[in-house]
């Protein structure tokens, strides 16, 4: 229910988030209380996928860019699917319960993910089950596994804490990609029984809405599948090499691309926050165009967002050429929005 007396607002139907609440009441209060702590994040829209059989984790570990092999119980993991050529088709969140291997996946991926994960089985023995009708995911501000329920949590490197264990290759290791984040993507995606979301939620003294919650994490820097990528989408371009992408380990598809543009190239396009002037009162939407000030098509916009303190930003996915103290214009319904960047992925 939220705040006592306060109707949840639905995320608009053109919203990638639509289905569940989208504020209630005041967005920029519910990001305070939300970085405070003090609130939980429906988030009952994403995707629920269990893989059960004792092939389970040296199979997963063969189609994903992490390195599952082994993965304890309770330890949570970022794994990518890419395409023959590199490009991201899947984002999974991993956990393990020493039974089952949960993954979490954004909204309207699950049904496409159980049938290519099917279309791989061949002789391993596993079962892949969509679950989302039985269960459903929670966001906590809290980066602490709760042992009773299946549980991710936010990317060491998200969080500020340290790198994930990603080894290295001839390119060097993940570092190089990212400097430092703009900001803290702090917390974990909690698994519960459908029927136990609103005890869940409850658990919290306050609600907020995935206006908020994007809010920070675009703030972050942090990319989330469809916000920030589209059918080129290379996992170097977005800061995911290191916390979803192991350097050292095995073939898995894509993993040539993987090793070629770490070794031997740069990515074609980076990952950057953009600064938006507030005079427009509009926010951009997915997919605007970004350009330079002669008009140029460099990129486009992932998340638009207003944070409570940073004011409109937005997350864009622009060429790498283009020069990091150059002034941009995003186009938004024929009008030019201005604004200025703030390095995610570095251009050198």
């Amino acid at each position: 229910m939220g705040e006592v007396g306060i109707t949840p607002i639905p995320a608009p139907e053109s919203d990638l988030d639509f289905g569940v609440a989208w504020h209630y009441g005041d967005p920029h209060r519910e990001q305070r209380i939300l970085l405070a702590g003090e609130a939980s994040v429906d988030l009952s829209h994403w995707g629920v996928v269990t893989v059960t059989g004792v092939d389970r984790l040296t199979w997963l570990h063969t189609l994903t860019t992490a390195y599952l092999e082994g993965l304890e119980p309770g330890v949570s993991q970022t794994a990518l699917i890419l395409s023959p050529h590199g490009h991201v088709e899947h984002e999974l969140h991993v956990v393990d319960d020493s039974e089952t291997t949960w993954l979490i996946v954004p909204p309207n991926t699950s049904a496409g993910l159980v049938d290519y994960l099917n279309s791989m089985r061949f002789m391993m023995r596993v079962e892949v089950s969509e679950v989302n009708k039985e269960y459903a995911v929670v966001w906590e501000p809290v980066r602490q596994v709760d042992e009773s329920i299946p549980t991710w949590l936010t990317p060491a490197e998200f969080a500020g804490i340290e790198a994930t264990n990603s080894g290295t290759h001839r390119g060097g290791t993940a570092d190089k990609y990212i400097v430092a984040r703009p900001e803290l993507f702090l917390g974990r995606q909690v698994i519960v029984p459908r029927h136990s979301l609103q005890e869940r939620l409850d658990q919290f003294p306050h609600r907020a809405g995935t206006w908020a919650f994007n809010a920070i994490r675009v703030a972050a820097g942090v990319p989330q599948w469809a916000h920030e990528t589209d059918h080129k989408t290379l996992p170097h371009e977005l800061g995911w090499i290191g916390s979803g992408v192991h350097l050292s380990k095995g073939c898995y598809r894509g993993q040539e691309t993987v090793a070629r543009v770490h070794n031997l190239g740069k990515p074609p396009r980076r990952l950057v926050l953009l600064h938006l002037d507030g005079s427009e009162s509009d926010l951009p939407a997915h997919g605007d165009e970004v350009r330079t000030a002669a008009g140029k098509v460099v990129g486009s916009i992932g998340t638009a967002a207003r944070h409570y303190e940073l004011g409109p930003i937005a997350t864009a996915v622009i060429k790498r050429s283009t020069l990091t103290d150059e002034t941009l214009h995003v186009i938004h319904d024929g009008n030019v929005i201005t604004a200025n960047q703030e390095i995610v992925i570095s251009a050198s």
